[in-house]
């Protein structure tokens, strides 16, 4: 990064870890609410997360933050699980979870989540009896928490409408603390998990696709540099004992990248390896992942990797599935699903614009 990027990169960090101090506490206890869309009242989960805001008001005097988090934690505390809650679908058995990343303490709250944190997904299905296109992993962006709701939730709602099962998976956010490595390994065990139940899900095995947002994105990414080419959990980390889903393809069939390509300047473990087709979705105003993108491109043609792009005018960064939130969301912006759509179907089933219109 050059030194106005790395200077504001550093601002945002010590603007972030004075607001986690401030009101860290509070909100971390909402987060498993939040990455549980399925589970509680999302109407309430969006009502909630809207009260957050307030915290971000910079005029607040301490008396004024304190009733806020008295508010708040009120809120959060009385939203309960639905009667009919669908189960999390923990990806490692306790014990025997690979981690390279040493990550023991969370002081002044700089993470979302704890170190006791067990990556899981949570299935949004069809109804029984409908076959599906495809299925889709989708991982929120930033280190997930409330963005979940609309860049996982929303977005596998429009996705279930169209014709696929998806799957809400949280796992070791990229750099909340843990690594590429780390975070590419539990979406390498969701895609196995899944295969290995396919069944169950309907699904073709070789039907299976990422769909990352921001951070989230990244995650798809080093999935497809850790263990698209078959690889084994135990190439990186000896101690762990695989099981019978560990012999099933670790990557996706292909990528939808929604404003989260690879960073620049990113370390890579090799520098070629098989990548998967891959969409991308992105703003125009949207600087920092553009330059991302710009520069991931050569990398992916030089491969050979097939590449659909849609960029949207005046939109900024973020704000997939927003309309859940605001009720609005952005209808140009809102368009990558369908486009999506098609490139999917195109990879999967083979999409004829006749029979599709």
């Amino acid at each position: 990064m050059d030194d106005d990027v790395t200077k504001k990169y550093e601002e945002m960090r010590k603007a972030m870890l004075a607001f986690n101090k401030e009101f860290g506490g509070e909100i971390n206890l909402a987060i498993p609410k939040y990455e549980d869309p399925t589970r509680y009242p999302v109407a309430e989960l969006i009502d909630l997360f809207k009260f957050q805001m307030k915290f971000r008001n910079p005029g607040l005097s301490q008396e004024e933050k304190d009733t806020l988090k008295k508010e708040f934690a009120a809120k959060r505390d009385a939203i309960q699980l639905l009667s009919d809650a669908p189960e999390r679908i923990y990806l490692w058995e306790e014990g025997n979870m690979p981690q390279e990343t040493v990550y023991t303490e969370n002081p002044d709250h700089a993470y979302d989540h704890e170190p006791d944190f067990r990556p899981y997904y949570l299935e949004m299905l069809l109804p029984e009896g409908k076959t599906p296109v495809g299925g889709i992993v989708l991982v929120a962006g930033g280190t997930h928490g409330a963005g979940t709701i609309n860049e996982c939730y929303e977005v596998g709602r429009e996705f279930n409408d169209l014709g696929y099962q998806c799957f809400i998976l949280q796992c070791r956010p990229n750099l909340g603390p843990w690594s590429r490595l780390d975070t590419a390994s539990d979406a390498a065990r969701c895609f196995r998990l899944i295969r290995c139940h396919a069944e169950k899900y309907s699904l073709d095995k070789e039907h299976l696709a990422y769909a990352g947002f921001s951070n989230g994105g990244v995650t798809g990414d080093a999935c497809a540099e850790f263990y698209s080419e078959g690889q084994k959990f135990t190439d990186y980390y000896p101690d762990y004992r695989p099981d019978e889903a560990d012999e099933e393809y670790g990557a996706e069939n292909a990528y939808l990248c929604v404003y989260g390509a690879r960073h620049l300047g990113t370390e890579l473990s090799r520098p070629d390896f098989k990548y998967p087709p891959t969409f991308f979705a992105i703003g125009r105003k949207d600087f920092g992942c553009i330059a991302n993108m710009n520069g991931l491109l050569p990398w992916l043609w030089k491969n050979d990797v097939p590449v659909e792009i849609h960029t949207f005018a005046g939109h900024p960064h973020g704000y997939a599935g927003w309309k859940i939130i605001n009720g609005k969301g952005d209808p140009n912006f809102d368009l990558w699903v369908t486009h999506a759509d098609v490139f999917l179907r195109d990879l999967f089933i083979g999409y004829d614009p006749d029979l599709h219109g």
